[in-house]
């Protein structure tokens, strides 16, 4: 059959969480046990900016591909997915939705395995399109009790609370401040493009699980790094990326245990309910073709 061809509208319109989440944690634990093969990123300097390239090949789901995109924040990323015993081209996806529900994913995939087990109540800094994705898939592996949103606009944290009761049939409510948002909460996600800490690490509380997306080296980090002295468990979904940042990570990569590792239950995750938990999310290579494939399937059943 010929390539199937997805927009961003076909994505929000086909692809669930509960399949995202599923594609993602088969990903992540192939990582970890050798049946995802996905070399490291290549840099393409193009002259005012580079074309980025992610691929992986899935042995066990029998697909490979890549992703690519330019270094600018509102441009499309294009993913294709070919078989890999037959050679055919699968699936086309452009746009930006599958990437940020791909790490919506991921970040789903570390709450269930790093916070505590009972519902959540759940406190967000940033009201973008990578805290939605995060509210949308962590609402797949836990029940969440209610919301508090912060953002640099207040009036977009409103929005926020807004859709979050309107779309998901969630209780939430927009707060002025990032401690408010932060403190006492069950999980936290961290997803801004701040430069500087957005965060106190004493503002978080014991047994908190939090999740950082947004900028992570020495010179622009959005949480500080004085949370990880605060964290029992540094983890990120691939050491390996982490460690290969053009700057040092501004989180002691040395700590850091693969997310595969803890799923697989090799390497520990939580141990006590009063650990604080911290997940980096780097985006392992690999499971944006994870999820297009599973898009693929979905979409060739219906």
């Amino acid at each position: 059959m010929p390539p199937l061809l997805f927009n961003d509208d076909d994505v929000r319109a086909r692809l669930d969480a509960a399949t995202a989440v599923r594609a993602v944690r088969a990903a992540i634990l192939a990582g970890h046990e050798g049946t995802l093969h996905a070399p490291p990123r290549v840099r393409a300097d193009i002259g005012g900016g580079h074309l980025v390239f992610t691929a992986g090949r899935l042995r066990e789901q029998g697909v490979l591909g890549f992703r690519a995109y330019v270094t600018r924040a509102d441009a499309e990323q294009l993913v294709a997915v070919w078989g890999s015993d037959d050679g055919d081209l699968r699936a086309l996806v452009h746009g930006s939705e599958l990437g940020s529900r791909r790490t919506g994913a991921i970040g789903a995939v570390a709450v269930d395995t790093l916070a505590r087990p009972e519902p959540v109540a759940l406190g967000m800094v940033g009201a973008g399109t990578q805290a939605w994705a995060q509210l949308w898939a962590v609402r797949e592996v836990r029940q969440i009790t209610d919301v508090v949103v912060t953002a640099r606009h207040i009036e977009r944290a409103e929005s926020f609370a807004r859709r979050a009761a309107d779309e998901l049939g969630l209780t939430a409510r927009a707060v002025a401040g990032v401690e408010e948002a932060v403190r006492d909460r069950d999980v936290v996600v961290v997803a801004t493009d701040s430069r500087v800490p957005v965060l106190e690490a004493d503002w978080i509380a014991p047994g908190t699980h939090v999740t950082t997306l947004g900028p992570k080296t020495l010179s622009r980090h959005e949480v500080p790094a004085a949370l990880a002295d605060r964290a029992a468990v540094l983890v990120t979904d691939s050491v390996a990326q982490a460690a290969g940042y053009p700057e040092p990570h501004v989180l002691p990569v040395d700590r850091m245990v693969d997310l595969g590792a803890v799923l697989a239950g090799a390497t520990p995750g939580r141990t006590d309910a009063e650990q604080i938990t911290l997940f980096s999310s780097v985006g392992l290579a690999g499971t944006e073709v994870a999820v297009a494939a599973a898009l693929w399937e979905t979409a060739r059943h219906h």
